[in-house]
């Protein structure tokens, strides 16, 4: 998705330790017209399946998945990475392992949202590891759904999630995909 990589190119920071900071127009403030485009690119790339429910993790993913579930016509599911107090009822739970914060979390979702008879596909903003879409699909087959396939708006290529999750045989469609990284540049897989 070209208009992605020029926003990248134009606006990300890249840190030390392959840490890109898109917080400018993706993940902590976001650019509502960008993400209506990646919302349409999704359903563009996923379309003619069906699909019943979009499942993120929180926190980042929930805003992008709300404005793709508008083409797909369909709700979104965020599993939650803390127990409160207004969760009630039976839950999936799996753990995922977060890269940028480099912390184990348990992730959560009442079983009530997410059944055998669900269609899902996967959304999230970013794939380095695969550890916070392995844990998304391993919620998917605990409740017997079927996964259709998982969108990511930037992957780095350079890491092994994306191979994994491939490897699994699951659809992956990443709209922008980092081959390298070096401390202060990036370049693209075209």
């Amino acid at each position: 998705m070209q208009l992605l990589k020029e926003r990248i190119l134009k606006d990300g920071t890249v840190k030390p330790g392959s840490i890109l900071k898109v917080d400018s127009f993706l993940n902590h403030q976001m650019d509502i017209s960008l993400i209506n485009e990646i919302g349409k690119e999704f359903k563009n790339r996923f379309s003619g399946l069906p699909i019943t429910k979009i499942l993120t993790i929180e926190a980042s993913g929930i805003g992008i998945a709300c404005i793709a579930a508008q083409y797909f016509q369909v709700p979104v599911v965020f599993a939650k990475k803390a127990q409160s107090m207004n969760l009630d009822g039976e839950m999936y739970t799996t753990k995922v392992e977060s890269f940028t914060h480099k912390k184990v979390y348990n992730v959560i979702l009442s079983k009530k949202f997410l059944g055998s008879k669900d269609h899902v596909l996967l959304i999230d903003d970013f794939l380095a590891n695969g550890c916070a879409l392995l844990g998304l699909i391993d919620i998917v087959k605990k409740s017997g759904a079927s996964l259709e396939g998982a969108g990511i708006v930037i992957e780095k290529g350079f890491q092994e999630g994306g191979k994994i999750i491939r490897n699994m045989g699951i659809r992956l469609e990443s709209l922008a995909i980092i081959d390298s990284m070096t401390d202060y540049s990036l370049t693209f897989r075209d």
